[in-house]
């Protein structure tokens, strides 16, 4: 099974090497900052800036405070599924202790810049705080926002990739649990403020 789902024939090695040897000093650089942009003790301020547009829309006309319960939902979302996944990457990477490139591949084989790592490669949890963060409050974002949104989280993927701290299918896989517990709790306190309301 690993075989299929991880190590998709070879083409995650494959993937791995080709995205880990695009790089320079000043793209090391550049994918250092994508990586420090998406750890998660940057919670605190992707939630104060959060907080800081929820309570802009007050002070907007009639439209702008319309959004105001929108913000608090989108921040909800946010806050309880950070949560979540912080619980998830703790259980999960030490059970799975899935090797990371430096020890996975020959020596010599990895490009590393930062902090080398060893141990617990899968899920990403760069690219699924990233991933957690831009779904969370993706309703809330204008079409530019979005597209911000999206070059954040391809930036985080990439960057984990190319300083030889993950394999593709790790990011891939923190995409996906994000994603998923994002959806699960939007639908949950979506079901729940219906209950409420009715």
């Amino acid at each position: 099974m690993k075989e299929i789902l991880y190590d998709w024939g070879g083409a995650n090695v494959w993937l791995f090497h080709a995205i880990n040897g695009l790089h320079t000093i000043w793209s090391d650089r550049f994918m250092l900052a994508g990586t420090l942009l998406a750890g998660h003790e940057n919670f605190p301020v992707f939630l104060g800036f959060a907080c800081l547009f929820a309570i802009g829309s007050l002070t907007g006309g009639d439209a702008d405070r319309r959004t105001a319960p929108r913000w608090l939902f989108a921040i909800s979302v946010f806050a309880i599924a950070f949560m979540l996944d912080g619980q998830m990457l703790q259980i999960v990477k030490p059970w799975l202790d899935f090797p990371r490139p430096l020890l996975a591949l020959p020596q010599g084989s990895v490009h590393v810049f930062g902090k080398p790592e060893y141990h617990h490669s899968l899920p990403s949890g760069h690219a699924s705080f990233a991933m957690l963060t831009v779904a969370s409050f993706w309703p809330m974002l204008s079409p530019f926002f979005r597209k911000i949104g999206i070059f954040f989280v391809i930036w985080t993927g990439f960057s984990r990739i190319m300083l030889g701290a993950h394999f593709p299918a790790d990011v891939l896989a923190g995409y996906l649990s994000a994603y998923l517990i994002v959806h699960v709790v939007r639908k949950v306190l979506h079901d729940s403020l219906a209950r409420v309301d009715a």
